[in-house]
């Protein structure tokens, strides 16, 4: 059968369409049995009608895709009084299609998209009740250059009973976007709908216009490819140690780590001119390949990073104000981790092993894989550590990659050749399901073209989307104090939810 492959594709007209009932029905017998709902979403289809789509992976990787036709005014019961880890998916569905989740204890905007967006002065937030319990409100601006969002914390004294999470404030609108331009030109569009993970956005985009057009791309552009997101990764996790550190006055490694990335970020400019990877991807190949000269500039980067980054780590994690700060603080248990949904380094920080790269591992991480990766305390401690480990990973797997001779990662003439095919005319009437493990966690694109080709739909899901609400249990019963380093733990985007 070959490797799990982290794009799917099905012609819409072969795929069985539901009635609603049936449809949740299904999805809940296959969560009850063990699979994850990767994402769940729907659009108008005319006539005020509306197609639901749900994507499950099967505990052996393997994707299904459930679909269903339903009038915009229809409801169902709610799957998430049984099954949490639906919850914002159940609640953007009624917001963007209006179909109504019927029981579902926590039904409020995700964006406020459209006429909702006169509205949110009017959130409804929820209220703990006491005498002594009071309110603090946080954003939606915030100091230096965060993004805008909003945190209610509800407190007795300094502990934190509850926290509530309101966003919507940047109404961008990317899905309908991106269906107003040539699909051909949508690659820096993509890549810059979360700017910290452009490469993860980039790759989901490109491999779901190859497979919809079926071009076939080389592994030497594979391996290209895996080697931006690896560096985009590491660069990443760095910058969210720098943030971590900084939080809690160690102030060595708050510099150090800061240094660190900037040299990373610095050879990615070197590799292909921009240092977020902005430009190095696109459908077909890749604009850059890695020559000799390259190569041997990354190998020395990397060897000297590691050095190093294994030293700031050891200051760090035998610090025992650092690990009186972090460990035990802003704790998400394994169970709670797994009945949420939690996705990427927020999940595996809290043992629930789950890592598109091995799960969907295709042909690059199939030929090359990288070890799965987990800690167990749930805690700010255990996100730190896995992302220390992560990085020690993602170097040793780019190095191997680099200094293995026989893997060719360009065309062989030492030059600044692109490795680019032409993308062909695509498949009508075709749902693809695209997905590569950004450093936060899956980063999801749906594409979907109508019987001329043109693209119907276009779907795109950031980890960040279900990974808040773990910002919001890790708070609970902490001091009001720990939430900017375990917001950090998690490093979550607001933009990536406010598409």
């Amino acid at each position: 059968m070959g490797p799990n492959k982290p794009v799917v594709m099905a012609v819409t007209n072969e795929l069985t369409i539901m009635g609603l009932d049936d449809w949740v029905g299904q999805i809940g017998l296959r969560i009850a049995a063990g699979e994850r709902v990767l994402t769940l979403f729907g659009r108008a289809d005319g006539n005020n009608h509306v197609i639901a789509t749900a994507v499950l992976q099967a505990t052996h990787g393997r994707l299904a895709i459930l679909r269903a036709r339903a009038l915009r005014t229809d409801s169902f019961d709610a799957l998430t009084t049984r099954y949490p880890s639906v919850q914002m998916f159940e609640r953007e569905l009624w917001e963007q299609t209006g179909l109504t989740p019927v029981g579902h204890p926590w039904l409020k905007p995700v964006r406020y998209e459209a006429d909702r967006q006169q509205t949110m002065h009017a959130h409804p937030f929820f209220s703990v009740r006491g005498e002594e319990i009071h309110e603090v409100g946080v954003g939606p601006i915030h100091a230096s250059v965060i993004e805008p969002g909003h945190f209610r914390f509800m407190c007795h004294g300094e502990q934190v009973h509850h926290l509530e999470l309101q966003f919507g404030y940047q109404h961008r609108g990317v899905e309908a976007l991106l269906l107003k331009r040539p699909l051909l030109s949508l690659s820096s569009t993509v890549e810059s709908i979360a700017g910290d993970s452009s490469i993860a956005y980039a790759w989901s985009h490109c491999a779901a216009l190859e497979a919809l057009s079926d071009t076939q791309v080389s592994m030497t552009t594979e391996r290209v490819r895996g080697i931006a997101l690896e560096l985009e990764r590491v660069a990443m996790h760095l910058s969210t140690l720098t943030g971590l550190a900084t939080d809690i006055a160690f102030l060595q490694g708050g510099a150090t780590y800061g240094r660190l990335r900037t040299a990373i970020i610095n050879a990615t400019m070197r590799l292909c001119g921009s240092r977020f990877g902005r430009g190095w991807l696109r459908p077909g190949g890749v604009r850059f390949g890695i020559d000799t000269k390259r190569r041997n500039d990354l190998l020395v980067t990397l060897a000297d990073f590691s050095r190093d980054m294994a030293e700031i780590n050891d200051l760090m994690l035998t610090s025992h104000s650092v690990q009186s700060r972090l460990k035990g603080i802003g704790t998400v248990s394994h169970q709670a981790a797994a009945d949420i949904g939690l996705v990427g380094l927020s999940a595996r920080a809290s043992g629930v092993a789950i890592d598109m790269r091995s799960s969907l591992p295709g042909r690059l991480y199939e030929s090359h894989p990288l070890a799965l990766l987990t800690e167990e305390t749930g805690d700010c401690w255990a996100r730190m550590q896995l992302r220390m480990w992560e990085v020690e990973e993602s170097v040793h797997w780019v190095t191997h990659l680099l200094d293995t001779p026989d893997l060719p990662l360009d065309d062989g003439e030492d030059s600044d050749d692109d490795l680019l095919t032409a993308i062909g005319p695509l498949w009508h009437d075709t749902l693809c399901i695209s997905i590569r493990e950004g450093f936060r966690g899956p980063v999801v694109q749906a594409l979907e073209t109508r019987a001329d080709g043109q693209l119907v739909h276009y779907k795109v899901q950031d980890p960040s989307l279900v990974n808040w609400f773990g910002l919001t249990l890790a708070m609970r019963d902490s001091e009001i104090s720990d939430f900017p380093i375990c917001n950090k733990s998690f490093d979550l985007s607001y933009c990536g939810n406010d598409l």
